[in-house]
């Protein structure tokens, strides 16, 4: 009986497929790094986190020195379609602190990537994934 529930939870929970759901991975990203779930934020990465270019132990070292972190995330900016994909680019704003104290800002984007409606896509394929960031210091 219980599987039966969940099978009919996960047949209604949407996939990720709007330019706005695309904004909310950036902003789930975010969040899960702000609770400490670096195995979460990660898994947003395209290719289970193959796209961050960082090992899991590497991706997690990265945020040894920060205490909080939130992001405010653009509209999205419609991307174009490639060979069964789809992209988009998200516009953000990051706001750190550190554990001494200390306050970062960035500014810039990350592109997600999902695969267009193709028949057997998996519904992960089918939602949107972080490839690539571009972030810059501001001051």
């Amino acid at each position: 009986m219980l599987s039966f529930a969940l099978l009919a939870i996960a047949a209604v929970q949407p996939i990720d497929r709007t330019p706005e759901q695309a904004r909310g991975v950036v902003q789930r990203y975010y969040a899960a790094i702000e609770r400490g779930d670096y195995h979460g934020a990660y898994r947003l990465w395209s290719g289970k986190g193959q796209a961050s270019s960082q090992s899991y132990a590497a991706f997690t070292r990265g945020f040894a020195r920060t205490a909080h972190t939130r992001v405010v995330a653009g509209a999205p900016i419609d991307g174009e379609g490639a060979a069964g994909s789809v992209f988009i680019t998200v516009p953000v704003r990051v706001y750190a602190t550190l554990k001494n104290g200390r306050h970062q800002r960035f500014a810039g984007q990350y592109i997600l990537r999902r695969v267009n409606d193709v028949d057997g896509a998996t519904r992960e394929q089918l939602s949107w994934h972080l490839t690539s960031a571009t972030l810059r210091p501001i001051g």
